[in-house]
């Protein structure tokens, strides 16, 4: 059984031209099946080429969408940015404003003070030189 599988050299030599053209010889063989295996190679590393191709697709799509994402964001900050800095340069008027307010009316309120104080101190004068008149003054 053995000897059909491989066959001597001796014993392929032995054999008829035609037997000899029916049966591959062992190179042959070897070589069909060297063959088949680097087709099978061949198939896999095309496949594998296929897969990273598409694997590189889906990252560039993925690469496109984020820099898409990126300049809106990137638009929306500098609108935002424009924005802030107005509200920053309107607070700023404002709150001087403000202190401008809170300066007048605290020198509004120390002048009123001044003024019911002399008010005041005007009253006394006054009542007391009422007095002092009455007192002064010939009984009729």
């Amino acid at each position: 059984w053995l000897r059909l599988l491989a066959p001597s050299r001796s014993q392929l030599l032995d054999l008829s031209s035609e037997a000899l053209c029916n049966f591959p010889l062992p190179s042959e063989t070897k070589m069909a099946s060297q063959g088949a295996t680097l087709q099978n190679y061949n198939n896999e590393l095309v496949k594998s080429i296929e897969d990273l191709r598409e694997k590189r697709e889906e990252l560039n799509r993925q690469i496109l969408k984020e820099e898409e994402d990126k300049a809106k964001i990137q638009k929306e900050l500098s609108i935002l940015t424009d924005r802030l800095q107005k509200v920053n340069e309107s607070l700023v008027r404002k709150t001087q404003a403000r202190n401008e307010y809170d300066k007048t009316i605290q020198e509004t309120e120390g002048a009123y003070m001044k003024i019911l104080e002399s008010s005041q101190t005007l009253l006394h004068v006054l009542k007391r030189e009422t007095v002092n008149l009455t007192k002064k003054k010939p009984e009729q």
